[in-house]
């Protein structure tokens, strides 16, 4: 199986059809710089998988977060900062191109691009429609996103 390992890769394993980037920024409320594009690749419904795009502006971030289901993972191009929240520390990943994992569900976490931004290909299963818990510094949930939510557009919230 040929995975691809840069954007025009994925381009061409799509051929005739071109990425649709949904792009979502922060607002007042989030202290952090939020700016990151999201372009859905493959939507399985049925076996609960979503396949996408992510790429971040420079040094900007994505909402604090948990994956609610796996979640596996490949870094594209740029680089990949996740840090972590677990139980009494806080633990910060630089990921670089090439670099793949995946991980159960349930991880807290924050990612954002390095200085040049990045771009990483996802591939989540959904738990009962929902991927993502969106958080707040406490961890108290602000929003679910869902499956629907990627396919519609509707993540910009």
């Amino acid at each position: 199986m040929n995975i691809p390992t840069s954007l025009a890769e994925f381009s061409q394993a799509y051929p005739g059809r071109e990425l649709e980037w949904v792009r979502v920024t922060g607002t007042p409320r989030f202290d952090y710089p939020i700016d990151y594009e999201v372009a859905v690749l493959h939507v399985d419904a049925g076996a609960g998988r979503i396949d996408f795009l992510s790429r971040w502006a420079p040094n900007a971030y994505c909402h604090y977060h948990r994956h609610v289901g796996e979640t596996s993972l490949l870094v594209l191009e740029g680089e990949h900062n996740v840090v972590e929240t677990k139980a009494n520390e806080t633990v910060h990943k630089r990921r670089r191109p090439g670099f793949f994992a995946t991980n159960p569900g349930g991880d807290v976490h924050m990612e954002y691009g390095g200085p040049e931004g990045t771009l990483v290909y996802f591939s989540c299963k959904a738990v009962d429609g929902k991927l993502f818990d969106v958080l707040d510094e406490n961890e108290i949930i602000l929003n679910t996103a869902t499956v629907e939510d990627f396919i519609s557009g509707a993540i910009r919230r």
